[in-house]
């Protein structure tokens, strides 16, 4: 029997795969752009549409890379279009002879859109600027036409709704990339990079900056994973069917990265304290845990691997436990002081829980083989967070400056006007949605500058001499071509927004061309007008990623720990691992080019999720006491932990040295009560409440006591804006 040994792939075939993993996808994000777009303009014309350009911008404004997102932008397109709709026909029928007070009423309902945007931040943020945008399309070229508003809004919706169709459909027939495969690619990745993380931590000290990094990475990983898990559900069904377990895993992967870092913190404290035999003693339960996660360092995490891990973590449980049990008797031995004691003790508990809420993460991972399980029967969902403040800030930016370009088309009288104000309003829209709104608002007026140049052009030197649609569309490839380039990256979306949008409104021909230059040039000065007034506002009203809004992001930071104390406490944790981390992403975002603002940000965050997460535990522990004596509510230790939360709250409303001694008085008064509480069980923590309870007390102190942490600082940081910044 013969056997062939295939040939290595020659370097030709290995660059090729690379380049189809890399600048590939670019190509075939524009093919699909350029045949979307040839559709919809073809179908658009043979309909006898009124405004193709309402089509074709359609197209680039909903197409994406990954199909997922482009099926959940186009629902939430839909809706907002609708929603602008249904506003908008009422208020031309109140106030139709009364310009004023529509006006008034339509800068209110874009302040409210865009508010609505800032604070979802995703696709329901996006259908909050279509509806304002579309109530702006619809009322504003019809403010002195009303008869004909209601058949022109029928009109776009059937122009808005033919471009969602051709290019949701041809995303996901053509060359479709999933949002699902990525979904299912960060899911088997996220584990094994954790595992790395976890596995050099265990060696010993990370580099700080490091450290951060690896955080900064696992906050934002959490935010994308669900957006993905939510665009996913539209175009995938194996994954709506298991929408609530991976739901569920993202929230538990929280947990257990938060009680990992707990555990790290605490040891580089007793490193630093210097405390050998504690360190000694918790040697032997380090490496069992290190054992267990070493395997997942090199492979990806898939449900098969996560079987197996659900059953190692059964299997060690007994032995960990029992390693436990031998290095204290080690450390008695040892004649350790109580202060030893209890920090290993401490140590040990999130160890031990560290590895349950580990197992339940594999035990979700692993029920993903099957289509129904009861794991999937979870109520919690991610907590997304916005500052209040910020999106008034963006309403009223918005509002204002749409009222004062109305102001200024009305009382002029200029023939562009309603152009001027609809681009107003479509930009401060989109802007809500940008993490540098001062970048994106320059780049899409030098994208559509650009746009106007090349749409004066072929407009007038070259659609004169061509006939038919195909000389049309090809006559504009190039322009789409690099304008999808420009969209299709992070750096330079801007530019394509700008270049795209407005160069389909404003020069594609309607059914019958009309060769005018005069208003060519005018709706185009209204538009570059309207988005040089949007850029200088966003520059310097009030912009989002300034030393203003990083103290709002810091002040809410600070009060995840509030809500963690007086919060209720069903869905708590949930919606406190997710608020804080997103609050975390909003914050590093904006503060890009600011690394000593990312760190410091990254720091709070880290004080919150130690200390939040001990306040949650001890909480848990007391709703989930045994009717016994030494349990009551009106016991000293339970009065004590009262007092602790109030510290608590008041050092995180006002972090100063006062309140934060107060808070250690308060947490050393409420051990020294848990210690002096007779308890009639053994006095391990699988068996005492107290002796956990005693546990997250005593983390809580080393939290407060942490010479790195932000509650430590003698004088309070101060953000500035830097020369670089500017």
């Amino acid at each position: 029997m013969s056997s062939t040994v295939k040939a290595p792939p020659s370097a030709f075939r290995l660059a090729l795969g690379e380049w189809a993993r890399s600048d590939g996808l670019m190509w075939v994000f524009i093919a699909k752009a350029l045949l979307t777009s040839f559709v919809a303009l073809w179908l658009a014309y043979r309909l006898e549409l009124p405004q193709p350009s309402t089509v074709l911008a359609t197209v680039f404004i909903v197409m994406q890379r990954q199909s997922g997102e482009v099926l959940a932008k186009s629902f939430y397109r839909i809706i907002g279009t609708l929603t602008g709709l249904t506003v908008m026909i009422p208020l031309i029928a109140l106030f139709n002879q009364e310009r004023v007070l529509f006006l008034l009423c339509l800068a209110l309902w874009l302040g409210l859109c865009t508010i609505g945007s800032a604070r979802y931040r995703d696709f329901r943020g996006y259908a909050c600027v279509l509806a304002g945008y579309t109530a702006a399309l619809i009322g504003l070229p019809h403010i002195h036409d009303p008869e004909n508003a209601f058949i022109q809004a029928l009109w776009r919706v059937l122009e808005i709704s033919l471009g969602i169709i051709c290019t949701g459909l041809i995303s996901a027939l053509v060359l479709p990339q999933t949002t699902s495969a990525v979904l299912r690619t960060q899911l088997a990745t996220r584990v094994r990079d954790f595992a790395r993380y976890a596995c050099e931590a265990l060696a010993g000290p990370l580099d700080p900056q490091h450290l951060e990094a690896i955080h900064a990475r696992l906050v934002s990983e959490s935010v994308t994973l669900e957006n993905l898990r939510n665009t996913s559900a539209f175009e995938d069904p194996e994954i709506r069917m298991r929408h609530g377990r991976i739901g569920r895993m993202n929230n538990e992967f929280m947990v257990f990265s938060t009680r990992f870092h707990s555990l790290y913190q605490l040891i580089r404290r007793l490193e630093s304290a210097q405390e050998p035999h504690v360190l000694d003693a918790l040697k032997p339960c380090l490496a069992i845990v290190s054992g267990l996660i070493e395997p997942l360092r090199e492979l990806p995490f898939t449900d098969d691997r996560a079987v197996q891990l659900a059953a190692s973590i059964e299997a060690i449980k007994s032995t960990l436990m029992q390693q436990i049990r031998d290095g204290r008797e080690q450390l008695r031995s040892q004649q350790a002081s109580d202060v030893e004691l209890l920090d290993y003790n401490t140590a040990c508990e999130l160890l031990f829980r560290f590895t349950n809420d580990l197992h339940s993460y594999a035990e979700t991972h692993a029920s993903l083989i099957k289509p129904h399980h009861e794991r999937e029967r979870w109520k919690g969902g991610f907590a997304p967070r916005a500052n209040g403040m910020a999106a008034a800030v963006s309403g009223i930016r918005s509002a204002v400056l749409v009222l004062l370009m109305g102001s200024f088309w009305l009382s002029t009288g200029w023939a562009s006007g309603n152009t001027f104000v609809v681009t107003g309003a479509l930009a401060t829209g989109l802007l809500a949605l940008a993490k540098n709104p001062r970048r994106t608002s320059f780049q899409m007026l030098v994208g559509a500058a650009g746009g106007a140049c090349l749409g004066f052009f072929v407009r007038f030197s070259v659609w004169p001499w061509i006939e038919g649609i195909e000389l049309l569309f090809t006559s504009m490839v190039p322009i789409l071509a690099y304008g999808v380039f420009l969209l299709g990256r992070p750096q330079t979306s801007g530019y394509g927004v700008g270049l795209l949008i407005w160069f389909c409104i404003l020069t594609l021909p309607t059914n019958v061309i009309d060769y005018a230059p005069y208003q060519f040039i005018n709706n185009y000065l209204a538009v570059l007008f309207a988005l040089f007034i949007v850029a200088v506002v966003s520059a310097l009203v009030l912009p989002p990623d300034r030393p203003w809004l990083w103290r709002r992001l810091e002040h809410d930071l600070r009060m995840r720990v509030v809500s963690a104390v007086s919060a209720k406490l069903k869905g708590l944790v949930n919606d406190f691992e997710s608020g804080t981390r997103d609050l975390l992403n909003q914050a590093h975002g904006l503060a890009v080019g600011r690394p000593d603002v990312q760190r410091r940000l990254l720091r709070w965050m880290f004080a919150v999720l130690e200390i939040g997460q001990g306040v949650i535990e001890l909480r848990q522990e007391q709703a989930n006491l045994p009717d016994e004596p030494c349990y009551a509510e009106d016991s000293e230790w339970r009065l004590g932990i009262r007092a602790l939360g109030r510290a608590l709250v008041r050092l995180f409303i006002q972090p100063d040295d006062s309140n934060r001694l107060r808070a250690l008085e308060a947490v050393e008064q409420a051990i020294a009560a848990v210690r002096a509480t007779p308890e009639p069980r053994a006095p391990q923590f699988d068996t005492s409440p107290l002796r956990r309870v005693l546990s997250h007390l005593h983390f809580i102190r080393s939290s407060l006591l942490d010479p790195n942490s932000p509650l430590a600082e003698k004088t309070p940081y101060v953000y500035r804006r830097t020369a670089n910044a500017a």
